[in-house]
């Protein structure tokens, strides 16, 4: 299912535990928007994980129309990271199908805290990716109250939940299954639906009894030693 028929809203807001996929996630989603002939932009705004930056993949981006905007990597450890000023025109232009990729904790939501009385006033979503291989998020409970803590930093709600259970290149279908029921325990908890299960195309044909929506995606964001 192409992007523009999961993600509906204007701005997508992408966070979730590190290392749960969440920038594979924004990259991918602001991929398929572009494809729709959207005007994208995405910005980089994770100043949590050195490691899978939005960034590194400019080139891929601005080849397909996506206009990249990110935080200075020199501000990174400050109190209040610098904010490009190209992020009000994500917020503010809403000819713009705009894609924030936060960080990966409450410490590197707060970028976005100072900006929540204009976001609530947009068309907006806040998605959560869930991995049920990350220790600190594989049960239910943990996985809630990282996102209630992720909620109190921004000041804004989670409308969307995301399944991105993977092991990198030794993913199984069974591993993303798992990841469905974490996401599936995570609903019933806390009422938030299940927006999509991310997956590569290998993995459709075994995850058609899944009752949301599956995400096509390629992986974009790898390593820096592979």
């Amino acid at each position: 299912m192409a992007a523009a028929e999961i993600c509906t809203h204007r701005l997508s807001i992408v966070t979730g535990h590190y290392g749960t996929g969440k920038t594979e996630f924004a990259v991918n989603l602001a991929l398929s928007l572009a494809a729709g002939e959207a005007q994208v932009m995405l910005a980089d705004l994770d100043i949590v994980n050195p490691y899978f930056r939005s960034r590194e993949r400019r080139q891929l981006l601005e080849e397909a129309g996506i206009r990249l905007v990110s935080t200075s990597q020199a501000c990174a450890d400050a109190d209040v990271p610098a904010i490009p000023a190209e992020l009000l025109a994500i917020l503010e232009d809403r000819a713009v199908r705009g894609v924030l990729d936060i960080g990966g904790d409450p410490a590197g939501a707060r970028v976005l805290a100072r900006f929540q009385p204009k976001i609530v006033r947009e068309d907006y979503q806040l998605i959560y990716v869930l991995n049920a291989n990350r220790p600190e998020v594989r049960t239910p409970e943990t996985a809630v109250r990282y996102l209630r803590a992720i909620e109190e930093t921004t000041g804004l709600a989670c409308s969307a939940l995301v399944n991105n259970t993977h092991l990198c290149g030794e993913t199984t279908e069974a591993e993303i299954l798992k990841g469905a029921a974490l996401a599936g325990a995570v609903f019933r908890e806390t009422g938030i639906p299940v927006l999509c299960h991310m997956a590569e195309e290998r993995f459709l044909p075994g995850l058609k009894k899944l009752r949301e929506p599956v995400f096509p995606i390629t992986i974009r964001m790898k390593k820096p030693w592979e």
